[in-house]
């Protein structure tokens, strides 16, 4: 009987997209709740500047559609990936009392994962739910957000022999609390923040199905916790009678509780240890936003943000709509 074909390890990044994904919702939350164009109006309906006005309105609700493109390095065993994803999120908040503010939200995405030195690509289809709060005191803003999340993915593998497919599954759960200060100068602002998240995430373990030397794989679970401290710049103008609104951030990051998992890989009697892929403990995030208020009840806003670690980047474009009544 000849012996098996050698062990050929299959990338499967999908864990490490678990954690990505959720910290993206997250982050888009603390840029919401606290300062900039998505948080300058929560209790000051008449936009940045004008004096908070508790009869204004109590709720308001939000559309989004997003896009990111993020690489990474080859590591270690790793041979590197590129990743595209799609998603939208549907939120509703309210003001329970004047500086007291909840809310919930829903993303759905869909991120396409490609591995090309090992002949690999993945699917990663993810819902998310999140309860969000922020609590303002003057010029300081304390926001918070809880997310859960499930996901479904599907890797194909090329053999040389044929595809080795498999489907299997993961979750999600994360939280973010962030701290700011908004300090105002006539229409300008500058708003340091300093936030702390953690994110934990597991896959199931799989079979692989078809082509040649199809593998198993046991399941993996993961964490992150990070702090994150920047600083906000932003400046409005006011014409007929609406707001446009431009900010800039930067942030400094260290990921400093960093556990990726390892799986056990097996075909036949070979078995090897696979480590899991992180981002570099130090690292930068920037971004932009325009936000327009067409009047009292409605904003439209773009945003770009990017992620820059030593061996991944990621660019994000947002689109979105807000109603408030």
């Amino acid at each position: 009987m000849p012996p098996p074909p050698p062990l050929q390890v299959p990338a499967n990044p999908a864990g490490a997209a678990f954690l990505d994904v959720t910290s993206n919702f997250l982050e888009r939350w603390g840029q919401r709740a606290s300062g900039g164009a998505n948080g300058a109006w929560k209790n000051n309906p008449d936009g940045g500047g004008a004096s908070a006005a508790t009869d204004g309105p109590r709720f308001r609700s939000w559309i989004e559609g997003y896009g990111v493109a993020a690489t990474n390095a080859a590591q270690a065993n790793f041979a590197g990936d590129r990743r595209q994803t799609y998603g939208g999120v549907a939120g509703l908040s309210a003001r329970l009392m004047d500086g007291v503010n909840i809310g919930v939200s829903l993303d759905q995405s869909s991120t396409a994962i490609t591995v090309p030195l090992a002949l690999q690509t993945a699917k990663l289809e993810m819902t998310q739910f999140g309860i969000q709060g922020s609590i303002d005191k003057g010029p300081w803003t304390w926001a918070f957000e809880l997310v859960h999340g499930i996901g479904r993915i599907g890797s194909s593998r090329d053999t040389g022999f044929g595809m080795a497919d498999a489907n299997y599954h993961g979750k999600v759960d994360g939280a973010l609390t962030e701290l700011s200060y908004y300090w105002s100068l006539d229409q300008s602002r500058v708003v340091p923040k300093a936030a702390l998240e953690y994110v934990r995430a597991s896959t199931d373990a799989f079979q692989e199905n078809g082509g040649f030397g199809a593998v198993s794989a046991s399941g993996v679970s993961m964490e992150r916790a990070r702090l994150l401290a920047g600083v906000e710049v932003g400046h409005y103008w006011i014409f007929d009678q609406k707001i446009l609104d431009l900010l800039a951030y930067g942030k400094f990051v260290d990921n400093f509780v960093q556990n990726v998992g390892s799986a056990t890989v097996s075909l036949g009697p070979q078995t090897i240890i696979v480590q899991g892929i992180g981002e570099s403990q130090f690292g930068a995030d920037a971004g932009a936003s325009a936000s327009l208020n067409i009047n009292r009840s409605a904003r439209l806003y773009v945003n770009y943000d990017g992620k820059f670690r030593t061996t991944m980047q990621s660019h994000q474009g947002t689109l979105g709509v807000e109603l408030k009544w």
